[in-house]
């Protein structure tokens, strides 16, 4: 058995440094109820822009450059050492954490951010990083394209985990990807919440009979730091949930076994067992006996997107 943790707490809002802080303090205190896989939501450091959603381009467009200039500068650099006190955390711990964040590339112009989800494991290295391949609706206003070279499922003590970022679990191609890698804990950091969501975390498990962890964000106006540009405009209701969270574990067969949290900032504790996955798939392997590959073939192109390459000497 495996004791999971689901971090469903809100980060300090455009501050990587303190942000980063919490999650560290979070990731002792899971460890210390026993939890050896932990998993933040998405864009966790240092938050969801979910002001994209309240405003327009058109209209709004000195306190959107004002919030992006805020946001760009406390992105997270993975290349650049700017996880470290996570990685160290994770080390010091013997944890596998998976977090989501708003990533900087300063290797390549450093101007655009990518919608990224990292797996650090208990020896503190990167395992895995992954950018969402396709930003949702406004997020096309903040967010880059991410490729496939981080669509991979790896394997941890906890189990095979890979990682969809919110509506890239609506992509069913990327879905397949990972079904036919064998991922056996599917890890979906999100900003949606609700029954449509919770319903599509039934419906993966279901598909792929693999256990499904829903990281939601949970938001209230409250959380919204007092120096946030704009903020009496943008978050005018103090009482409101700008997010109701929703975070939720699902069994391979599609049953909740905990969760959902809502309206609260809290831990979503879960036990699950790995072991189930193979058995469940007796009568269900999508890209296994229930594929036809004289019909249907997938091809994942995972080599790095880069738009360009030195060659010197």
């Amino acid at each position: 058995m495996t004791k999971i943790a689901i971090i469903q707490r809100p980060p300090v809002l455009l501050d990587r440094s303190a942000t980063l802080a919490k999650a560290v303090e979070w990731v002792a205190e899971a460890a210390a109820a026993g939890a050896s896989l932990i998993v933040f939501p998405e864009s966790f450091i240092p938050g969801y822009p979910s002001w994209i959603w309240r405003l327009a381009a058109g209209r709004n467009g000195a306190v959107m450059g004002e919030l992006h200039a805020h946001l760009l500068a406390n992105a997270v650099d993975v290349g650049g050492g700017d996880l470290a006190p996570l990685c160290e955390a994770a080390r010091a711990h013997d944890v596998t954490v998976v977090c989501g964040l708003n990533e900087r590339d300063r290797a390549l112009s450093g101007g655009t951010l990518y919608n990224s989800v990292v797996m650090i494991g208990g020896d503190g290295s990167l395992l895995n990083r992954h950018r969402k391949l396709m930003p949702t609706n406004p997020e096309r206003m903040v967010h880059g394209l991410g490729d496939a070279s981080g669509l991979r499922v790896v394997d941890t003590p906890a189990g095979r985990i890979g990682c969809l970022i919110c509506w890239e679990n609506y992509m069913p191609l990327a879905r397949y990807a990972l079904y036919a890698q064998g991922v056996e804990i599917y890890i979906a950091p999100t900003y949606d919440n609700g029954d449509a969501w919770i319903a599509s975390m039934r419906h993966i498990a279901l598909e792929g009979r693999c256990w499904v962890v829903g990281s939601g964000t949970a938001l209230h106006a409250g959380d919204i730091p007092p120096d946030f540009p704009s903020r009496s405009d943008l978050f005018p209701d103090p009482e409101e949930w700008i997010n109701d969270g929703d975070s939720v574990v699902v069994d391979p067969m599609g049953k909740i076994v905990a969760g959902p949290l809502r309206r609260e900032a809290g831990v979503l504790y879960a036990e699950i067992d790995v072991a189930r996955v193979a058995p469940s798939r007796r009568t269900l392997d999508v890209t296994g006996h229930y594929a036809r590959p004289d019909i249907f073939e997938l091809q994942v192109r995972r080599a790095p997107l880069t738009p360009v390459r030195f060659v010197d000497g």
